[in-house]
């Protein structure tokens, strides 16, 4: 009989530990700035079987993934990149990991800096896309409607 061979559960990438019972495309998406698109990109660049259970492939292969993730930024085109124009180089980046956070709260400080319109809703906790807030978005103590009594004074 065939020998069974052992499945790694966790599967480090980048700063991202990888669930190894998933499939690749599907495990490559616990990566902060790696979608489904993006993770099939990514597993044919490293011409892995999209398929395969990220767990029972070979050091080799997972090596293959590690690095197709890192030059993944250089090898798109500009609308695939999740940060088309970068706001102090103006290059195309694809941020993966925790640079993915870092520079989001980055970019909401220097909104707040700069005083614009989205910088002060960031600074007061308001919706700042422009939704309504006339019923949603109520924070803090909510005052209800309260009913007169009746008969008594």
């Amino acid at each position: 009989m065939a020998q069974e061979q052992e499945i790694k559960y966790f599967v480090r990438i980048g700063t991202t530990d990888l669930d190894g019972t998933k499939s690749v495309r599907v495990a490559l998406t616990g990566i902060k700035g790696v979608g489904r698109h993006t993770s099939t990109v990514i597993s044919r660049m490293a011409k892995v079987d999209e398929y395969a259970k990220l767990g029972l492939l070979d050091e080799d292969s997972v090596n293959r993934i590690r690095a197709a993730v890192e030059k993944y930024s250089g090898s798109i085109p500009m609308w695939m990149a999740n940060r088309p124009k970068d706001l102090y180089t103006g290059e195309t980046k694809h941020l993966v990991g925790g640079d993915v956070a870092l520079t989001r709260d980055e970019d909401i400080n220097t909104m707040r800096k700069i005083r614009c319109y989205r910088g002060i809703r960031h600074e007061t906790g308001q919706k700042v896309r422009g939704q309504r807030t006339k019923s949603t978005g109520r924070t803090g103590m909510t005052v209800g409607v309260s009913k007169k009594k009746e008969g008594g004074q």
